[in-house]
């Protein structure tokens, strides 16, 4: 697969949840981590990625699970490159799913298919149909299902339902104007807790902390806006990032690739349906309906 081939198709998504699938060749990313868990399926190649101090492949019929918040890298194993479906999860709808039990922990990323329940792989990895109300709740539920089937044993302790409600209302503030700079006075006075225990507990629900997942909100409107064309420096300054480069620099962090990459390979992916959309033949003015 030649470098002009790397490609990324955005999929429909719904409110946290977000899914794609990528045909990629070479160290596609350099190291980097997100505050949602990552569930993919390798479909063709062979995919390679550094994760918890070891070298890890994945292969076609199989998937694997990044943790939020956790240092990984991701490239193809061969000249061949690699295709791949990823689905990204907030840890906030698997808490849900799991009546707010600690999140799951996996600890071998890479699993077998054949180990999922039935129609387990149709539910997470079938990214071409809307994700309405029910095909969103089949989604988180079934992710929920794969991450505590991997995970057995003793959880953590999660939060309290009092807790985690006032956890939820400063994950809430901070999503409606990520630009904004919050003070932590502000951020106390939201949740009820002090400084120390917010931290401490805002990790334990959600898998990363305040300051980070602000971060990545601000990313997501960085991704919006090159989706419509918007230039990098132009996003930066909407999105409420100091400059270009600190922008560039959070968005290597966080994807792995530069944001010009990102754009570009999301360009040609939706440059190559319109063309075979355009190319496809037009049914006949004649014909008739029951032709077929």
């Amino acid at each position: 697969m030649a470098a002009g081939d790397d490609r990324i198709r955005i999929a429909s998504g719904a409110p946290g949840i977000e899914r794609l699938e990528a045909h990629l060749h070479g160290q596609a990313f350099s190291p980097h981590r997100h505050d949602t868990y990552a569930i993919g399926i390798t479909l063709s190649g062979v995919q390679t990625f550094r994760f918890r101090g070891r070298r890890w492949h994945c292969l076609p019929g199989q998937c694997h699970v990044l943790h939020p918040d956790e240092l990984h890298d991701g490239g193809a194993g061969d000249e061949a490159g690699f295709g791949y479906r990823m689905v990204y999860l907030d840890p906030a709808l698997i808490q849900e799913a799991l009546q707010t039990a600690a999140l799951p922990f996996v600890a071998e990323p890479v699993l077998e298919t054949l180990r999922l329940p039935p129609d387990t792989i149709a539910e997470i990895w079938d990214i071409d149909g809307e994700l309405d109300a029910v095909a969103r709740i089949g989604l988180v539920s079934a992710v929920a299902g794969l991450l505590a089937g991997a995970a057995p044993g003793t959880r953590r302790r999660a939060p309290d339902r009092i807790a985690f409600d006032r956890l939820s209302q400063v994950r809430e503030l901070i999503a409606s104007a990520p630009a904004v700079r919050r003070s932590m006075d502000e951020l106390e006075r939201a949740s009820g807790l002090d400084r120390w225990a917010l931290a401490r507990q805002f990790r334990a629900a959600f898998g990363t902390s305040p300051s980070r997942f602000r971060t990545l909100r601000q990313l997501d409107q960085v991704r919006r806006l090159l989706e419509r064309g918007a230039r990098l420096v132009e996003a930066a300054t909407e999105a409420g990032f100091a400059d270009q480069s600190h922008m560039t620099r959070q968005f290597k962090m966080a994807y792995g690739l530069t944001p010009a990459r990102w754009a570009a390979s999301v360009r040609a992916s939706m440059a190559r349906t319109t063309a075979a959309m355009s190319s496809a033949p037009w049914p006949s003015a004649t014909a008739s309906p029951n032709s077929a």
